[in-house]
């Protein structure tokens, strides 16, 4: 049995986790809004057709904010084609997904469903084909009482009331070539500063997300970011980062280890934002967006097979197995670990659609990885306490892994503190300790833990029970010191309070 050890700090905290790190996003894609949120006349659908039992999932997440309508879509989508009676709204060829857009659900309706799921949204505006008016105009539908064509227009449509969106992304992955609109760091920089400070001459108080790079391997990383914010760094509040990670070679040890590459990729994207803080004598610094995260790889070849214009294909939808939810949960402690700069986060998708939750007509259930974000989400509020992690380390492809992946987070309001922690190693278990004696009188509340002896065992719908986290693991204090038993390829949530 290998041994491990955790140090912390009460005095020495990372920073307040931001709720929205346990954010999500729904894309007009597949089946993540049509069949997915959406479809009237199924048996859970309310009046407005939105899916009861899907609803109810996406409460259990607690997610506090979900990122729409895109994604790729955003760069070709006309907002005004989604509002206004649903008789009059015009279908589209979609040429992000190369389908067929109905236009039945856009945004009333998904504002609608955010109310009725208890989340906030964030909006994104087409900076791809289209520009400033079009995000000005967005503004004014949503956010002004009244006073213009726009605010006017929103209350023609049965919305009397703004619906007051604070949070907005200013294009998508606009150094991406396959995005409509795909600009040149410069190009990117000079409409989003445009379209930023023009969007809040209309609501002062909306907070703007920059497009940082689609990804760490795309070859104009780092450069994309410095010229992006040297543009537009005083319209920004936050710089987005998109990651997803896959196992097509099946290396479990290595596919496991890709936090340690996600890591480096929060450190250098923040270094950046502090650098051009410095060059422009700044007093003000840019937070982090990772709006958009997860496992992807499953469905590539499945995807290669579909048929152009159609209509909600079952797209993009990984079947997740148990060594994807351990994965999600070491990208979750990743991103707890630099909280004091990573304040928005969203899981890419939520439903359907590279997601935790699946459906079919007939029900909806959760995929593996639902249970890792569901417990982070419900345990990690309050503030991340810098977390030494003294394990043995193992080689990969990314770099040296330490086999324990962990981060604790103390919540003074409910006078707790629970530990988060992964077991990388896939065949021993691991002895953990960790020094409570600035928590005195806490005792292990709960522990809850998942693993399996199958790193590829899934959840569908006919057994949807086969990976769950279970309650009762092995840990206790003893004289101020936290034992735990960490079983091979595990995840560990291990709640301690008075």
């Amino acid at each position: 049995m290998k041994k491990a050890a955790l140090h912390i700090d009460k005095y020495m905290p990372i920073g307040t986790v931001d709720p929205r790190i346990y954010g999500s996003f729904i894309e007009h894609l597949g089946r993540a809004v049509y069949e997915g949120i959406y479809q009237p006349g199924q048996a859970t659908a309310d009046e407005q057709g939105l899916r009861r039992d899907v609803i109810d999932l996406v409460k259990e997440l607690n997610v506090p904010v979900v990122r729409y309508p895109g994604g790729n879509f955003v760069s070709g989508y006309n907002w005004e084609d989604g509002v206004g009676p649903k008789e009059k709204r015009p279908e589209r060829l979609e040429l992000a997904w190369q389908v067929v857009e109905s236009n039945q659900f856009g945004l009333n309706e998904f504002m609608d469903w955010c109310h009725k799921a208890q989340t906030e949204p964030m909006m994104a505006v087409n900076l791809g084909t289209r520009g400033v008016d079009a995000a000005r105009n967005l503004v004014e539908y949503c956010n002004v009482r009244d006073g213009g064509y726009y605010s006017s227009l929103r209350k023609s449509h049965g919305y009397a009331d703004p619906h007051n969106i604070r949070l907005w992304c200013l294009g998508n992955e606009m150094d991406g070539p396959w995005q409509m609109g795909h600009k040149t760091a410069q190009e990117y920089g000079r409409i989003a500063s445009e379209a930023g400070r023009v969007m809040k001459m209309v609501d002062p108080n909306i907070e703007l997300v920059a497009c940082g790079s689609s990804s760490l391997t795309i070859p104009t990383f780092g450069t994309w970011e410095d010229t992006v914010l040297s543009e537009c760094y005083e319209e920004a509040d936050y710089l987005s980062l998109h990651q997803y990670y896959g196992n097509p070679d099946n290396r479990t040890a290595d596919f496991l280890a890709s936090t340690v590459a996600m890591d480096q990729f929060i450190s250098s994207v923040i270094s950046i934002c502090d650098a051009v803080k410095a060059k422009k004598r700044s007093k003000k610094s840019i937070h982090l967006s990772f709006d958009e995260w997860n496992v992807w790889y499953h469905s590539n070849e499945q995807d290669k097979k579909l048929e152009r214009w159609c209509r909600a294909p079952h797209q993009l939808e990984d079947v997740y197995n148990f060594e994807d939810a351990l994965l999600v949960a070491g990208m979750m402690i990743t991103m707890l670990r630099h909280a004091d700069r990573v304040k928005v986060a969203c899981l890419a998708q939520l439903v359907n659609v590279i997601a935790p939750i699946m459906t079919s007509d007939t029900g909806a259930w959760r995929q593996t990885i639902f249970y890792p974000f569901a417990l982070i989400s419900k345990y990690g509020r309050g503030t991340a306490l810098r977390t030494a992690v003294e394990s043995p380390v193992y080689e990969s492809v990314h770099g040296d892994a330490a086999y324990l992946e962990s981060v604790c987070v103390h919540n003074e309001e409910d006078d707790t503190l629970t530990v988060f922690a992964v077991n990388r190693d896939l065949e021993d278990s691991m002895e953990l300790t960790l020094d409570l004696r600035q928590f005195a009188g806490y005792r292990v509340k709960e522990h809850i833990y998942m693993t399996h002896k199958d790193v590829k065992a899934v959840n569908t719908e006919q057994d949807p029970m086969q990976v769950v986290p279970v309650s009762g693991g092995n840990s206790r204090v003893e004289d101020g010191i936290l034992h735990a038993v960490l079983q091979d390829k595990s995840f560990h949530v291990i709640h301690l309070g008075r």
